[in-house]
């Protein structure tokens, strides 16, 4: 859990060091996803770590937060008339908060959540999956390239468990055959999950994969060799992210 939480303020402080000031016109730049401008992303995730906040500390609280089909833009929408410096205040505010809470959880102690309650290691490793994936969007709309890091193994791990309810979420049968990946790391090594002797495989790179089971790159996009009917049925449907199924991102060019 301290490795996951030093992770998750190091991710912070990347995406923080992205958010233009606040007198910049930046703030309503649009972003990759439909309808969202740099500020929807910082404030999808300040109104999410406060709910976390929430699930830990008031689950009833929690329970009755207003998050159903259509709400998460509904929400985003809400807050487009915030300053960006009430903004900053806003995400800097509740980020602490939530760094603080998680710091009190055990990796097994179960916390609830939008779907099925997880982990508190699962917990921390999708908000830590939330705030690069989201701040993906934010480099994306400013144009700015941003240098992969090693901690991008939680979003990799988020990824392959969630393989079951990409198919899930959209009601269809998981393959039974496994899959093996295998994924080059910034830092050097290579990062693995699944039977070394699985039928089917996903090779690349460690940003790769991440950017696919974000879906914030096209699966052309990608880099990534599949192998295997059940490496490319999965990887074209691939979410980490909780909630109904994305609407991904069209290829470049």
């Amino acid at each position: 859990m301290a490795e996951l939480i030093g992770d998750l303020r190091a991710e912070t402080d990347a995406l923080r060091a992205l958010l233009p000031s606040p007198d910049d016109a930046d703030w309503e730049r649009p972003t990759p996803a439909e309808g969202w401008a740099v500020r929807d992303q910082v404030s999808h995730l300040a109104w999410f770590d406060d709910a976390a906040v929430l699930a830990v500390t008031d689950p009833g609280a929690f329970a009755a937060l207003p998050v159903g089909a259509g709400s998460v833009d509904d929400l985003a929408a809400e807050s487009r008339g915030m300053p960006p410096a009430e903004l900053l205040a806003w995400f800097d505010a509740a980020r602490g908060r939530s760094l603080e809470v998680f710091a009190g959880l055990g990796a097994r102690e179960r916390v609830p959540w939008f779907g099925p309650p997880m982990s508190a290691a699962s917990f921390v490793t999708a908000r830590l999956m939330e705030t690069w994936a989201h701040g993906q969007d934010v480099a994306d709309a400013l144009g700015v390239v941003r240098e992969p890091t090693d901690r991008l193994r939680h979003v990799a791990m988020l990824g392959f468990r969630a393989r079951p309810f990409s198919f899930a979420v959209r009601g269809l049968p998981v393959p039974d055959e496994p899959v093996r990946v295998e994924l080059a790391m910034p830092g050097g090594g290579i990062w693995t999950a699944g039977p070394e002797d699985a039928p089917s495989s996903v090779r690349g790179t460690l940003l790769g994969f991440c950017l696919a089971v974000t879906q914030r790159a096209h699966l052309s996009d990608t880099g990534l060799e599949l192998a295997g009917e059940s490496a490319r049925a999965w990887m074209e449907i691939a979410q980490a992210f909780a909630g109904s199924p994305g609407k991904g991102r069209a290829p470049r060019g």
